[in-house]
């Protein structure tokens, strides 16, 4: 496939922000959360997009798969334009595109039973619940490392790795080909982030999917990332591969970055 499998260009997002105050009444000006972005994403490869926090690396993954709506730009799917899509012609999409979030634990209803949780997309797309249903949440489970007597169970009876397991499980049910992986290892032990991070790389070979895993935690992002993007005041600051970013890093913001992130003694090259 030599056609990404989503790209975006010249994407933004601006918020109106509005002043206080008796003086400052009526007053707004524009917070630039993502600014003139371009980016690619083949199947099977993972960007990490990289940053402080508040530069917009969320906004930009929820933009990318039209929970959000742009402000300035395109993006396209497949080789098909979604930027201005309504809610009705973008459903046709949504089992294509899905997002895991970074707590496991609000993420899922906890009024709800793990099989439930995982059927719910599949019954939200037109799945009738039954015994087919069933058989796809239970091959489900088993794909991310859950035994089946967890189906009748609920989410405050897991860990915090348990739990994103069946935020996993839910996301991949509907067989999608791109992920938003936002922050999903950072509420878990060093030790459990590495089990789910094997968890999403064998996924990701079974199957061909795209991701773009959002993190601020780099060593994390150095073990999934094919490419790197490092994103600052909503703008791409540096873009290359993996070992390149980290290792050789061109911009001095990205040059802090890995200076904070690997104890590196010199913020200089």
């Amino acid at each position: 496939m030599t056609e990404p499998l989503i790209s975006a260009e010249h994407l933004a997002k601006h918020f109106d922000v509005g002043g206080g105050g008796i003086f400052l009444r009526g007053k707004t000006s524009k917070l630039r959360a993502v600014d003139d972005v371009a980016l690619s994403i083949m199947a099977g490869e993972t960007l990490g997009l990289v940053g402080e926090s508040g530069c917009g690396k969320s906004t930009l993954g929820r933009l990318l798969i039209r929970l959000l709506d742009p402000s300035a730009g395109s993006i396209r799917f497949q080789g098909q334009e979604i930027t201005g899509l309504g809610r009705a012609a973008m459903r046709e999409f949504r089992r294509s595109m899905q997002i895991i979030f970074q707590d496991p634990y609000g993420a899922l209803n906890p009024r709800m039973t793990v099989e439930d949780i995982i059927a719910e997309p599949l019954v939200i797309h037109g799945a009738k619940s039954g015994t087919e249903t069933r058989q796809q949440v239970i091959e489900m489970l088993e794909k991310v490392g859950l035994p089946r007597r967890a189906l009748d169970r609920y989410p405050h009876e897991f860990s915090g790795g348990q739990r994103q397991r069946i935020a996993i499980a839910r996301a991949m049910v509907l067989k999608p080909r791109l992920v938003v992986l936002d922050e999903p290892t950072s509420a878990l032990d060093v030790s459990v982030q590495a089990q789910v991070v094997e968890l999403l790389r064998d996924l990701q070979a079974r199957h061909g999917l795209a991701y773009l895993f959002i993190s601020h935690d780099l060593r994390v992002v150095r073990a999934m990332a094919h490419r790197i993007m490092v994103l600052k005041d909503g703008a791409v600051v540096e873009e290359g591969d993996a070992a390149s970013v980290v290792n050789a890093p061109k911009e001095a913001y990205t040059r802090q970055l890995m200076a904070a992130a690997f104890n590196l003694s010199s913020l200089e090259r």
